[in-house]
């Protein structure tokens, strides 16, 4: 959840930029924001993603930095090396077993994915306005787009069971066909195959920006508001194409959950008879199924606004903030456009974040054009590299996922505490947990560093993994497949170096000056 320069608005907001880096940081969260407002008053100190303290490494950054890279190179030669072939078998090394409650466990589940929806949209219309004694923004940005998205990745597709929107047309679905001898609640009308996935590419471009850049991303009744119009979106969406055809191409949580659970180690089997496969972490992502651009956009863009958001954290970009507040103030630029300075702020960040999609677009394509050249084979096409190495890239999307949003997690999740009890901001104390008070302290900088430099490295070392077996897999030759791989793995080194200095910024103590 980050906060929105207008809530400031009652303090001269370029002023209180000028304060210092360290109060821009604290803006982009509305806890944090809110404690940075009271450390005047003699408060505890505010937090971020980076929380408001920072780590003295033991060691010089460039030391970790360096150290990361050789790190993810060494285990392209280990795997050059050792894995000579598909070996699909200890990839894909699976168990299973039958859970005799699912049924009834699903059952639990799907209730309480209606009910958080239903008590989201109530409390924001109806409850109190201040978005931390409002459970709406807390239920939105921490437990269902962070804390579903770390569930998602350690046990598997469990959207497919909490989805509400689903739930509530299936319901209607199945009344429907009682009432009208079993016809379907559908038109029915043909998906395009040409669509693919655009429209869930578009609805997660919006949600970024919502989470990124929109003022309103912390009021209550704004975020009911947008609920309301995506849950319309989204039956009608089902209504016109089918459930099934409209939660595979339009709905961008199942879509987007869809992909973290496919790293998970485990993985429930659909076909209704609770089956848990284990498997190794990231097989998931080497299933063979056809790919299309929207597809490897979407991925795309997974990656590259979960960076933009971390790199919005540094005190570069906090320099690019405040020379567009300085500007606003006299710039005729901005007084013809008829902007405000959160307003000219906002203008910016939205073209960066654009920006930023199109540049890691740019980038993989251009990658995978070189693969395709290098690979000597005619057949071999850019698009066809891009199709088959995109899912490859999701371990790094989601170590820079758990990084950027581990301390957020631990520590502005506890803010759901309190508001359990009272989710609308009345008064309640309806399970004894309203007068919580949140351990700003729970997760020490140091903890969130190491968290960080883990998970990076991980998650690249599994990339290019997966990237290795694939190219086994799609070309003839052993030989062929290595060479293949080595812009992959540059690509791999070079993001490694450079999503860890953006992740130790609001993090590290390093040299001024």
């Amino acid at each position: 959840m980050k906060a929105d320069l207008a809530t400031m608005m009652r303090f001269p907001i370029a002023n209180m930029m000028r304060r210092g880096m360290h109060a821009l940081e604290c803006w982009r969260n509305p806890f944090a924001g809110f404690a940075f407002l009271l450390m005047g008053a003699g408060s505890s100190p505010a937090w971020a993603h980076g929380m408001g303290y920072r780590y003295d490494l033991p060691i010089p950054l460039s030391f970790y930095i360096w150290g990361a890279g050789a790190t993810v190179a060494l285990s392209f030669l280990g795997f050059a090396l050792f894995l000579r072939q598909e070996q699909g078998s200890l990839l894909f090394a699976e168990w299973r077993s039958r859970w005799r409650i699912a049924n009834m466990v699903m059952s639990i589940t799907r209730m309480l994915g209606v009910g958080m929806l239903a008590l989201i949209i109530v409390a924001g219309i109806f409850g109190n306005q201040n978005p931390i004694r409002n459970i709406a923004p807390v239920a939105i940005w921490i437990i269902m787009w962070v804390g579903l998205g770390f569930l998602s990745m350690m046990l598997g597709d469990i959207w497919a069971a909490i989805n509400p929107w689903n739930t509530v047309f299936t319901a209607a679905d199945n009344f429907h066909r009682r009432v009208r001898s079993g016809a379907a609640l559908s038109l029915g009308k043909h998906y395009p195959q040409w669509l693919g996935v655009w429209p869930a590419f578009v609805m997660f471009l919006l949600f970024a920006w919502m989470e990124l850049v929109w003022s309103g991303r912390n009021v209550p009744a704004q975020l009911s508001a947008t609920l309301l119009i995506y849950s319309i979106i989204t039956w009608t969406g089902m209504f016109m194409f089918g459930r099934e055809t409209w939660l595979e191409r339009g709905e961008v949580f199942r879509l987007v959950f869809g992909i973290f659970a496919r790293c998970a180690p485990f993985a429930i089997s659909r076909d209704g008879r609770a089956v848990i496969v284990g498997r190794f972490p990231g097989a998931g992502l080497l299933e063979d199924r056809p790919l299309t651009i929207s597809m490897v956009a979407l991925v795309i863009a997974l990656l590259a606004t979960v960076t933009f958001d971390g790199f919005m954290e540094t005190p570069l970009w906090a320099r690019v903030d405040i020379a567009v507040l300085d500007s606003a103030s006299d710039s005729s630029f901005w007084t013809m456009l008829d902007l405000r300075e959160d307003q000219a702020v906002r203008l910016v960040r939205t073209i960066a974040l654009i920006g930023a999609i199109m540049l890691f677009l740019a980038a993989y394509a251009i990658i995978c054009w070189i693969i395709a050249a290098i690979s000597g084979d005619r057949e071999m096409r850019t698009g066809t590299v891009g199709y088959r190495f995109v899912l490859t890239l999701v371990p790094i999307s989601i170590a820079y996922h758990v990084a950027h949003y581990f301390s957020y997690l631990f520590i502005g999740g506890q803010y759901a505490i309190p508001l359990v009890s009272d989710p609308l901001g009345l008064g309640w104390n309806l399970f004894g947990t309203a007068t919580y008070l949140v351990d700003v302290g729970l997760v020490s900088p140091r903890l969130q560093w190491a968290v960080a430099v883990i998970s990076v490295v991980l998650g690249h070392v599994i990339s290019v993994c997966l990237s290795h077996v694939t190219a086994l897999r799609v070309f003839s030759s052993r030989r062929t497949a290595l060479v293949s791989q080595i812009p992959m793995v540059l690509l791999m080194i070079g993001y490694t170096m450079i999503s860890l200095w953006i992740l130790s910024q609001p993090i590290v103590e390093t040299p001024t000056g």
